[in-house]
């Protein structure tokens, strides 16, 4: 291909739509951004609840199935990942948590330099327009709106003043000094819309000449001119095409793809790569490694005395909130993955929440498809925010088309035992307050008869999903198991970046969008310090 580029981006997803949009800015650089998926199109997209119809499409979910592991009683555990344009803030609860001070100055001491909290708190404030209270490290302003949930169900606020009836503070805004405490979450919503990387970003930037866009393409790897990458080679309509860059490649292509293409590309532990026939250009034994995500456990309650989700998406009621959302974008159409957030220390000596509680006035009869029951009830997720276990993700195909193998290795840890167990235990003790009372009918999952920590925990291991925040497998440090530097720039190799989720040394303590558009904000600014 005659056709040459300043900056190829390799995939389209929350972090690929803001490098398109932040390089292309300035007009003086001509990017190629390629997507495996499409143009978001459904108009489910835009309804809040609309992510419930989206989960089984492959359209916009990959539909990734992870490896059976004894420790989750070889369960294949469903893995969503967004697919198309906008990548999983088409398809995910729109919470937007900035995590801890902590998660990233944890980080810096780590050896990656520049990602302080301190360093990273202007990329946060920039890209916000938050729409609440104006707190102290809070962005007015930001392309990208955060607003806290104004739905306010009655059994919501008998949640809130259960939480305090245990001994919990409330807290309006968990992204602002501290961390702790009970209150609504903040969601990338407008009117009662979502606003998904691509609204915010990738459309506006699309009406500029210096950008050129593919869909429908796999990248089948990188090229390379002995270790410098002068661009890619795709899958298109099962005929393979190359394109060259005169300045980088930029992976970002999440947490599970981008491992893949380096893998592909040769670039990782000659052990993986020997499996499937491959000859190692680059060895890094850290490609692929250190997979974290979050493991969620859902204890949920049959519900009297109030209208919940379950009967609201049913018969009449549904055609009141359809109405209700077409008039007034209002109702039950608004809602995402959490009501109510708590953030909650299971032990003395912590410096910030261990723990992390969703509430939703809804339980479900499938929770990985979010299939509701049909009688009234409610659920609170449990998830360890800081998880110690390290799974892995590589290829078992040299066909970039075959998803790689998966393997999460929950709850490998003493400690991590112990947090989601004490974490539950901690929520039983929250919904037995009195302020439920008039509400709380019984324990649904995993019930009264579990009361030993063995018991509790064998309802973790059968019970436990991922909440898709899938990170660490192209790790940032300075260590023999780093991939990347702190610049992002892959180790021992030229015009070759990371720019994902896959970068995170360990994961942030929150729902891990916010921080996935804080690392793109911050690696535009890398890519193009570097061209200055």
């Amino acid at each position: 291909m005659s056709e040459r580029f300043d900056y190829i981006v390799v995939g389209g997803g929350t972090a690929g739509c803001i490098l398109a949009d932040r390089l292309t800015r300035s007009g003086r650089h001509r990017v190629l951004l390629i997507e495996a998926g499409e143009a978001p199109k459904s108009p489910w997209i835009g309804i809040p609840a609309g992510f419930s119809k989206l989960l089984t499409n492959p359209r916009y979910n990959w539909l990734l199935k992870s490896e059976p592991e004894a420790a989750t009683q070889n369960r294949v555990i469903s893995i969503p990942k967004g697919r198309g344009l906008g990548g999983s803030t088409l398809i995910n609860g729109m919470i937007y948590v900035r995590g801890q001070v902590h998660d990233y100055d944890g980080w810096a001491q780590q050896g990656c330099t520049g990602w302080s909290y301190q360093d990273v708190l202007p990329y946060f404030q920039g890209l916000e327009n938050f729409e609440g209270p104006a707190g102290q490290t809070r962005g007015k302003g930001g392309v990208l709106p955060v607003e806290v949930f104004n739905e306010r169900p009655l059994i919501a606020k008998a949640f809130l003043d259960a939480a305090v009836a245990a001994g919990h503070p409330l807290n309006p805004d968990y992204n602002d000094a501290d961390q702790d405490g009970f209150g609504y979450y903040q969601v990338n919503n407008r009117d009662g819309r979502r606003v998904s990387a691509y609204d915010a970003y990738l459309k506006p930037a699309l009406k500029r000449p210096n950008l050129k866009l593919m869909t429908d393409a796999h990248v089948a790897r990188v090229l390379f001119h002995g270790k410098h990458a002068t661009g890619v080679e795709i899958i298109r309509s099962d005929t393979r095409q190359q394109y060259r860059t005169d300045g980088e490649v930029i992976l970002a292509a999440g947490g599970v793809h981008t491992p893949q293409i380096l893998e592909l590309s040769g670039v990782g532990d000659p052990a993986v790569l020997g499996d499937q026939g491959l000859q190692p250009l680059h060895v890094l034994a850290g490609v692929g490694a250190n997979y974290i995500d979050h493991f969620c456990t859902r204890m949920n309650w049959r519900v009297k005395q109030t209208m919940t989700l379950n009967e609201q998406t049913r018969g009449l009621s549904l055609v009141a909130e359809v109405l209700k959302y077409a008039l007034l974008r209002k109702g039950i159409l608004n809602y995402g993955t959490g009501l109510v957030h708590g953030f909650m220390r299971t032990r003395e000596g912590l410096t910030g929440p261990d723990v992390q509680l969703f509430f939703m006035h809804a339980s479900y009869a499938d929770a990985a498809e979010r299939k509701l029951d049909k009688e009234p009830g409610m659920t609170v997720g449990v998830t360890q925010l800081r998880p110690e276990s390290r799974g892995t993700i590589h290829i078992q195909s040299t066909d970039p088309r075959v998803q790689p193998a998966i393997r999460p290795n929950f709850l490998a840890t003493a400690e991590d035992r112990r947090a989601m167990v004490d974490g539950m235990k901690m929520t039983r003790h929250v919904v037995e307050q009195q302020p439920l009372d008039a509400f709380r009918a019984y324990e649904l999952a995993p019930g009264e008869a579990c009361q030993t920590d063995e018991e509790w925990l064998a309802f973790a291991r059968q019970d436990g999903q991922t909440i898709y925040h899938i990170c660490g497998t192209a790790k940032m440090g300075t260590g023999p198991d780093a991939v990347v530097a702190p610049d992002l720039k892959v180790h021992g190799m030229d015009g070759l970046r990371v720019v994902d989720a896959s970068i995170m040394p360990t994961i942030v303590s929150g729902n891990t969008q916010a921080a996935v558009f804080m690392i793109a904000e911050k690696g535009s600014d890398l890519i193009l310090g570097d061209a200055r």
